[in-house]
């Protein structure tokens, strides 16, 4: 009950906690039934939780979304569906992103910035492509345009 205290968790990191803490078999499955009867765990709440603030606050990727989803132990059929509520808008949450980092490369070289923001958009869980499509706009919008005026 105390981790539940702190963060939602999955069925499965519930039955990994009550491992960690010797409780295994039937008395771990009694234990597990009563929080699902209670709502204490849901799956799908979880997983539309997480979904939620990977988009909105994170900005993340459906690969990412996913393999978070994972990682927590939600069913694949849990994590799909959560997921297909998710308007498939990757390129422009892809861009949003990247248009916001691209400020920070003004004073690297264009193939260096290019590299590092496909990277971060990458680690964030978009595909090759659609990083790169986005680093590349991001760039292109945030290039200076040559002409400087001083008083």
């Amino acid at each position: 009950m105390k981790k539940l205290r702190v963060r939602s968790l999955s069925v499965r990191e519930a039955y990994d906690v009550l491992r960690s803490a010797s409780v295994v078999g039937d008395a771990a499955d009694a234990i597990i039934d009563r929080c699902l009867r209670h709502g204490y765990l849901d799956d799908v709440r979880l997983a539309e939780q997480l979904v939620y603030t990977a988009t909105d606050r994170k900005g993340q990727g459906r690969n990412a979304i996913m393999r978070t989803l994972r990682q927590r132990g939600i069913d694949s059929a849990v994590a799909e569906a959560a997921l297909s509520d998710v308007v498939d808008d990757d390129r422009e949450r892809a861009l949003e992103f990247a248009r916001h980092k691209a400020r920070a490369f003004r004073d690297v070289d264009r193939d260096t910035a290019l590299r590092r923001l496909v990277g971060q958009l990458t680690r964030r869980g978009y595909t090759g492509g659609v990083a790169m499509a986005a680093a590349r706009a991001a760039l292109d919008e945030a290039a200076p345009t040559g002409v400087r005026f001083t008083e």
